[in-house]
């Protein structure tokens, strides 16, 4: 099997293989990626800031490193940070003007554990405002544009992550999520985007936000490389407000993303709790292909009703409220604040703590109501979004926030209410319009601290539909060549096998079969379950059966 000579087709776990394996040097690998996002980037804003200098540093730094000594899973590999959270002796401007200057003396958590396990941050990634809104658009960088068609938005609020992995500017990427903002962009981008349980990742050392929303997680373009990553973010810190149960000791995520993950119970829904809010006709194409595909695999699929109610929305809008003047401005320099910013936290203040507490109690109620409903089942499937990636213009600022707040609505619909949950959720991208050739994502939700199960179910699904050629699709037709491919050394016959990679056309290739060197493994394994999926195809897979009408009102509400 050939590779593709670029390094940035490779997943995460296959570059950190390279690296182990002497095929390529870390000061290489960030080099090669680091290229690529001088290219890319002033054209579809992944980054906020890019830092070579250190990541060239950190790279020369691990080159010191005894291999023994670092035997990380992802030691070498580039990544990068969203710039909602601290990055110490880096610019941190949370998306604002306001905080253009602000540098912390200190990382968080999350971020001290990436550079632990030798990843090397490129810089922080595109956000708007505080990660207030489910676009990327802000007053430093100005929008993310969508890797598939930059007349489109990417998403958010993790958008400049989201587009940072899809154009192979990293492997693997940090993102964050409160209201949707992994699953948004990772549907929209064609990504895998996974929102770990609350308490899974340590939001410290800063002040957690106060309505228990957001959590901290990865986007990749391979189930195994988030895995990987959540491997790396996962463990509470001491103080820490929430804390989810840990796995079983000597049990990583990647290691469930090897694992047959058995006959599950699925059910399934696509009907918004959100009134008013119509389902794009190929996002429910897009679930009922995932739908037919698990009961193809042999996994037992059930219709069920919504398990939330319309109330929710209400009780989300006054928590985000609220929560949107978590960070301090100064009287003065409010004005700098984008439109949108300014009106959430001028709701905000006119919330009152006990409209706030009850926003609260109400959340909690919807909560723990969805969970009991949906407790028969291991997983719940629902579409990611309500509605196609939309242009750049859709999201503008300069009229009526309110306006602009209505049409994030069918972005948010279907992935905010397991925010107030709590529970683990991933967007998966099986599924792309065949008039445009856009991604669109399904989401599948866990039980509570369920990633386990999420990851075993989602790597198998992956190797029943790969996506990973279609990468290559994003750039080649859209953007100006990427330059000379960076070649691997080869050690003996090759240097590791993988599936065929995306790149865009001037990339060579390496000739002829390759294979594994040492213990370096397929990119994608082949479990035991295998046998049963290998031909399965979409078009000959048996109908869900169902009770919905998909013309009817049932995708109304």
């Amino acid at each position: 099997m050939s590779i593709p000579t670029a390094p940035h087709a490779l997943t995460a776990l296959e570059q950190a293989a390279a690296v182990r394996t002497g095929g390529i040097s870390p000061v290489e690998l960030v080099r090669h990626h680091l290229a690529r996002a001088e290219e890319f980037d002033g054209h579809y804003g992944a980054f906020l800031t890019r830092t070579p200098e250190a990541a060239l540093d950190r790279a020369a730094a691990l080159e010191k490193t005894p291999r023994r000594a670092a035997p990380g899973a992802l030691t070498g590999v580039p990544t990068a940070v969203k710039d909602l959270v601290e990055t110490a002796g880096v610019v941190t401007t949370y998306g604002s003007k306001v905080f253009a200057g602000h540098v912390p003396e200190v990382d968080a958590h999350s971020v001290r554990r990436m550079r632990e396990a030798g990843t090397v941050s490129l810089g922080k990634t595109n956000t708007p405002e505080f990660g207030c809104c489910c676009y990327t658009d802000n007053d430093l960088a100005g929008p993310a544009r969508n890797p598939w068609d930059p007349s489109l938005s990417a998403g958010g609020s993790s958008g400049g992550a989201a587009v940072a992995v899809a154009l192979g500017l990293v492997p693997v990427a940090h993102a964050s999520d409160g209201g949707g903002s992994i699953r948004i962009p990772a549907s929209l981008c064609g990504l895998f985007g996974l929102k770990p349980a609350r308490g899974r990742v340590s939001s410290g050392p800063a002040g957690a936000e106060v309505t228990g929303l957001a959590v901290q997680g990865p986007l990749a373009r391979s189930v195994r490389d988030a895995a990987a990553l959540l491997d790396v973010l996962a463990g509470p810190e001491p103080g820490d407000p929430h804390w989810a149960p840990p796995l079983p000791p000597g049990e990583t995520f990647l290691q469930h993303a090897e694992r047959d993950p058995g006959r599950l119970r699925i059910g399934r829904y696509a009907t918004p709790a959100a009134n008013g809010i119509a389902v794009d006709p190929e996002c429910v194409a897009a679930w009922e292909h995932v739908s037919r595909l698990l009961e193809g695999l042999g996994h037992e699929v059930e219709d069920i009703p919504t398990p939330f109610g319309p109330e929710i929305g209400d009780h989300f809008v006054t928590a985000w409220g609220v929560q949107s003047l978590g960070r301090t401005v100064d009287p003065e320099q409010e004005e700098l604040l984008r439109p949108v910013t300014r009106a959430w936290r001028e709701y905000g203040r006119q919330v009152t703590g006990e409209q706030f507490a009850a926003a609260v109690d109400g959340m909690q109620r919807a909560a723990r109501r969805a969970v009991e409903a949906t407790q028969a089942y291991d997983v719940v499937v629902t579409p990611t979004l309500a509605t196609l990636p939309q242009p750049v213009e859709h999201f503008d600022e300069s009229g009526d926030p309110l306006v602009n707040l209505r049409r994030q609505s069918p972005f948010s619909a279907f992935t905010s209410p397991y925010n107030m949950t709590g529970q683990p959720a991933v967007s998966l991208p099986l599924y792309w319009t065949a008039e445009h050739g856009l991604p669109v994502g399904v989401q599948l939700v866990g039980r509570p601290a369920g990633e386990a199960t999420l990851v075993a179910l989602n790597a198998q699904l992956e190797a029943a539909a790969p996506w990973r050629d279609r990468y290559g699709r994003c750039s080649e037709h859209r953007a100006r060549g990427t330059g000379a491919a960076l070649p691997l050394r080869h050690r003996g016959a090759a240097v590791l096998s993988c599936l065929p990679g995306f790149g865009h056309p001037n990339c060579a290739r390496l000739p002829g079969p390759v294979h594994v060197e040492g213990a370096v493994r397929p990119c994608s394994p082949v479990p035991s379950w295998w046998s049963r999926c290998h031909d399965l195809h979409h078009d000959g897979l048996r109908p869900v059966r169902r009770s919905l009408d998909p013309h009817s009102a049932q995708y109304m509400m």
